[in-house]
Formats: structure tokens, C-alpha cells, sequence
């Protein structure tokens, strides 16, 4: 699995789409409506929403800037060891050593700045959530209210009903009026991280 990959499943996971069963059993299973019951897919409210798409896009972005970053500095990395697999056996056994454990350290300095960046991304796509949650919350209070909900469900997670009483549409339509773009930059890689590998 290549890393941007691995970025972009880290950074989407469980945020922007929808459970197709969670959708296809709630057709099946009838709309009967149920006072007071309501219910809100969070998942598609940051998957529909203006704001929520603006984020996919710029997170994605970034992933794509740090996958090509990385990629700049593989090659010559790539480069070396297949140049000293070509001429290790010309060499003498301490040259070889030597070459062999820079080499190594190269390789492992590489992956420790690929596993950084993979946790930047995972920081940025939380704080960028956050912050789409905090507008996303007063909404779904007023709508709560507006509706007469006592009980609020994840449409995600419930097997079928009462759909009549689904708030998505106007969260996301409140979203949208309140928020349609997201600007942000790649998180830092945290200090306590940074000093606890050390």
C-alpha cells in the first residue's frame, strides 16, 4: 500500500461516508413515524455539507504535498542502496559495513518521516472535524428543538424508521448557510511525540 494510501484511509476513516446497509435496511424496513424520536447522520453531514467537502479537498491536498515530498526524498534513497547493493561485493568488509549501517540509518530516518507526516495528517483531519463539530452542534440543538425531539439517534447506526424525523437535511442546510469553506494547514508533529521517540 503506497503511503499516500494509507494518508488518505487514516485521514477519511469513518468521516465522510455513509454505511450503505445503515441506508438500504431503512428503506426496507418501512417509515414509521415515531413522536419525538429523531435522527441525524453526522457522517453525512460532513459528507454533504459545503464545509465538510471543502475539507476532503484540502486534506486530500495536503496528503498529495506530503506524498510527493516523500517521494523526492526516496529516490536518491532508493538510488544509493541499489547502487551499494551493485558494488558491495567489491568492497572490503568494513567499507561494506560502514556503507551498509548509513544506509540503515538513511532508511530508518525515512520511515520515522513517514510515520510523522502520517500523524500530522491524522492531528490536522481532527482539528479541521473539531472545528466542523463546534458549528455542527448549535445547529443540531435549534433543529432539536425545532422538531419537538426527545430522543436522538445516529441515523448511522439504526436498523430502520422513523425518518420523517431525520434532521440531516437541515443540519446540513444550517451548515451550509453558517459555513461553506475550511482553511488549514498541516498540523505540526507534537512535541511530546517528538521528545518521547527520542
Amino acid at each position: 500500500m503506497s503511503f499516500q494510501r494509507v494518508l488518505i484511509a487514516a485521514s477519511l476513516a469513518g468521516a465522510l461516508m455513509l454505511p450503505l446497509t445503515a441506508v438500504q435496511a431503512q428503506t426496507s424496513l418501512g417509515d414509521k413515524s415515531v413522536p419525538g424520536v429523531c435522527m441525524l447522520s453526522r457522517g453525512a453531514v460532513m459528507g454533504q455539507s459545503k464545509v465538510g467537502q471543502a475539507a476532503d479537498r484540502r486534506l486530500k491536498q495536503l496528503v498529495q504535498q506530503a506524498d510527493s515530498q516523500l517521494k523526492a526524498e526516496q529516490k536518491p534513497l532508493s538510488e544509493a542502496v541499489q547502487t551499494f547493493q551493485k558494488n558491495a561485493k567489491s568492497m572490503d568488509d568494513a567499507t561494506r559495513q560502514s556503507k551498509q549501517k548509513a544506509l540503515q540509518q538513511r532508511l530508518q530516518a525515512f520511515q520515522q518521516e513517514k510515520q510523522k507526516l502520517n500523524v500530522r495528517v491524522r492531528i490536522t483531519r481532527a482539528k479541521a472535524m473539531k472545528r466542523i463539530g463546534a458549528a455542527i452542534d448549535p445547529i443540531v440543538a435549534n433543529v432539536y428543538k425545532q422538531r419537538s425531539c426527545g430522543i436522538l439517534l445516529d441515523r448511522d447506526t439504526v436498523l430502520g424508521g422513523n425518518n420523517a424525523n431525520d434532521l440531516t437535511a437541515a443540519v446540513i442546510k444550517g451548515l451550509d448557510a453558517k459555513m461553506s469553506t475550511i482553511s488549514f494547514n498541516l498540523a505540526p508533529y507534537p512535541q511530546k511525540a517528538a521528545g518521547a521517540s527520542k
